[in-house]
């Protein structure tokens, strides 16, 4: 196996365009794990690690997307996330804080869930809640492409990246309302999600997202789910007036995103536990964002 260790970036895309078939690594945190059990041989690895701008992050304006947007590198590892973007990106700093170990909160990164695509990865569903304009930068030495979430994920440990592009950063959207993230484990911690729900109030356009992990082929959103609840806070002027949802919304919104998901039975949980779980979650997290929205709304008042 052939030992690449690249100095800068423009180094590591001639690197990857010489040998596409290389496996990059940064954190390794999943990458070591599937070489360990050899479920994974590569013909090269690709050390990405002394490539440092791609451990830091940014905010500012982009083309095509509205508002402030942060600039994440792809290599910027979930405890620094937790600690300096708690309030932009609510909803991936309580994800990140689920990752595994402190250990491994100190080297994984949301580069690394993308690269690996798992529909078990705990950034996903925070990525797709935090809207429809999030985009993930694929570089090459053919240039540099914009990927919409949505497109990202093709199946089971598949994205849509060419063999010689690479994570550069992922572009979100500054959260405009409150986040939350959800997950069911079979512990507390160290434990690979049974299923989790990202959800996220977008009180600026009058919408919300959702995203749904380790219970479908690929990531994915509750698309009804999302366009039931924007309708009922539209139509009832809950967006303004900041009154309860009501148990009766609450409980169709739960039943929309069980029903969005396509869950496997296997060795952590059954489909019918997930379809329940997931349920739960997103009853759960719609309360907590609510509460924490009308809450604003009275301080601001």
């Amino acid at each position: 196996m052939e030992f690449l260790r690249p100095a800068t970036w423009d180094e590591a895309l001639a690197a990857k365009a010489e040998n596409p078939s290389a496996l990059p690594i940064s954190g390794g945190t999943d990458v070591m794990v599937e070489l360990n059990f050899d479920r994974h041989r590569p013909s090269a690895i690709l050390d990405l690690n002394r490539v440092t701008e791609l451990t830091t992050w940014e905010a500012g304006s982009y083309e095509g997307q509205d508002g402030e947007v942060i600039r994440l590198g792809a290599a910027v590892p979930y405890a620094r996330i937790t600690k300096e973007l708690s309030g932009p990106l609510q909803g991936l700093s309580i994800a990140g804080n689920t990752v595994g170990s402190p250990q491994i909160r100190n080297r994984g990164s949301v580069g690394g869930n993308l690269g690996g695509a798992s529909p078990a990865g705990d950034a996903h569903p925070a990525l797709l809640a935090a809207g429809r304009d999030v985009f993930v930068e694929a570089a090459s030495v053919r240039g540099t492409r914009l990927i919409a979430i949505d497109d990202f994920y093709l199946g089971v440990k598949r994205n849509s990246l060419e063999p010689d592009e690479l994570i550069r950063a992922i572009r979100i959207p500054v959260a405009s309302g409150p986040q939350q993230f959800s997950k069911i484990g079979t512990r507390n911690a160290m434990v690979i999600a049974v299923c989790a729900f990202g959800f996220a109030l977008h009180p600026k356009n009058g919408t919300v997202g959702t995203g749904i992990g380790s219970a479908a082929p690929t990531p994915r959103r509750a698309v009804e789910a999302e366009q039931f609840l924007a309708d009922e806070l539209a139509d009832r002027g809950l967006w303004q007036s900041g009154g309860l949802i009501g148990p009766a919304a609450t409980q169709r919104f739960g039943e929309l995103v069980s029903a969005a998901a396509s869950p496997i039975d296997d060795v952590r949980g059954s489909a019918a536990y997930r379809r329940h779980a997931l349920a739960v979650m997103a009853r759960r997290t719609l309360t907590w964002t609510w509460n924490e929205y009308t809450q604003s709304l009275r301080s601001a008042a």
